[in-house]
């Protein structure tokens, strides 16, 4: 096992619930957030622990990243903030089964682990997983765009990593929405979730294909702002898509009608309640066997973050949207996943 055995200090001054009074001191809970790797969507977990420092009293909740998507680097680094003192880790799974071992070792110091925006598969030592329903955000994104196809029509899914423990729930999701419209996914491209791979093979494919399909649907960051990219190259807007996260090329493409809407997830409020329960579960808290938690295909242990489609209509107001959602799951989060002396 890699990571190195610590003992950390159990004293702690409780943070007080945002919202309430000003936390009246700092205390030693010093959260880690650590992605798999670099990516855009995960840039929200900074400010995002900045904030739930500030507002829960903590001694840190810092953004860490791995210089590359690979597991070594993630464990390696994680080991690393061990030896730096950080006593409560948030992670997005390199590996969904390989970074089990990881977290149970983390677990094994004392330190509160959960899995943030992507599932560790059951059995693990996390207390649960917090991230985007991917399944029903794909499925309902697939909806959204098979309405605005209107009919039974053949589309494009392209996707992300295959690594990701999103991405076969993703895959699946589409093929079931589209199979219930009577329509048809046609071709998944995966493992793209890169600027390069993503321009190489989305544009290569409609080069050769843009007459064959109908919609296109993305379900993953940069192949989203790819495909937004060489819907307006082409200039046609026969093809209709429905793409995932917010950068501002795709809610760009949305206003100026070249991408039908976009599904938007949740990775702030992921940082920020993730921090907060962290804390709880430093300085006394359990989690509650009995609460409401959801499946997946990786864990019973499942809270959904929140996702939401917005459209032409809605798209200046996308980031409101996120924080009323944030502010309902925290509002209400203590109460039913943990239990607090």
């Amino acid at each position: 096992m890699f990571i190195r055995r610590q003992l950390f200090a159990c004293a702690a001054v409780a943070a007080l619930f945002a919202g309430a009074l000003p936390a009246l001191a700092a205390n030693d809970t010093k959260v880690a957030l650590v992605p798999g790797g670099p990516h855009p969507y995960f840039s929200a977990w900074d400010q995002a622990g900045k904030d739930a420092a500030k507002d829960f009293g903590l001694g840190a909740a810092d953004y860490k990243v791995p210089q590359k998507w690979e597991l070594s680097q993630q464990n390696e680094l994680l080991e690393s903030l061990v030896t730096q003192g950080y006593n409560a880790f948030l992670i997005f799974p390199g590996d969904p089964v390989g970074s089990v071992a990881t977290a149970n070792e983390l677990a094994d110091t004392g330190a509160p682990v959960m899995a943030l925006a992507g599932c560790l598969k059951d059995p693990s030592k996390a207390a649960f997983c917090l991230g985007t329903d991917t399944g029903n955000s794909a499925y309902l994104g697939t909806k959204e765009l098979f309405k605005a196809m209107g009919g039974k029509k053949r589309i494009a899914h392209f996707t992300g990593f295959l690594v990701d423990p999103n991405t076969q729930l993703r895959i699946d999701a589409v093929k079931k929405a589209a199979e219930e419209e009577g329509g048809q996914v046609v071709q998944v491209i995966a493992d793209i979730d890169a600027p390069e791979p993503a321009e190489e093979k989305i544009n290569a494919y409609l080069a050769a294909h843009a007459g064959e399909i109908d919609g296109i649907v993305t379900t993953a960051w940069v192949p989203a702002v790819v495909a937004s990219n060489a819907l307006r190259k082409i200039g046609d807007k026969r093809i209709k898509m429905v793409g995932i996260d917010h950068d501002e090329v795709v809610l760009k493409a949305i206003k100026d009608g070249f991408v039908n809407g976009t599904m938007l997830q949740n990775p702030y409020g992921q940082g920020y309640i993730g921090s907060f329960a962290a804390d709880k579960l430093r300085n006394g808290c359990t989690v509650k066997a009995d609460a409401p938690w959801k499946s997946n295909a990786l864990t019973s242990h499942f809270i959904d973050s929140g996702t939401v489609f917005v459209d032409a209509s809605g798209v200046d107001n996308y980031i409101s949207a996120m924080q009323g959602i944030t502010k309902t799951l925290l509002a209400s989060f203590e109460k039913t996943y943990l239990a607090c002396k």
